[in-house]
């Protein structure tokens, strides 16, 4: 199974550079040319695959948190 992630788009380019939860990532924006800076985007494998809402990123960031837990915690998707 394939995942891809809302990531906010910060800087055009080649790469571009994308935002995720905090961590800056590089990625290629070749597929969606209508993307701009602070647009969300789906991100696989480095590659942007489409444009998505910002209500779309949260519902999507809100459900992997709630499948995997927080990145910071010790032991994610489980409680103690």
């Amino acid at each position: 199974m394939c995942l891809a992630i809302p990531a906010k788009v910060v800087s055009l380019g080649y790469p571009g550079t994308v935002d995720i939860e905090g961590n800056l990532m590089e990625c290629r924006l070749d597929l969606v040319p209508e993307a701009r800076v602070d647009d969300y985007v789906l991100m696989h494998a480095g590659i942007a695959i489409g444009v998505i809402s910002p209500e779309e990123a949260e519902e999507t960031l809100a459900l992997l948190e709630e499948a995997y837990g927080d990145p910071a915690d010790e032991t994610p998707g489980r409680d103690a």
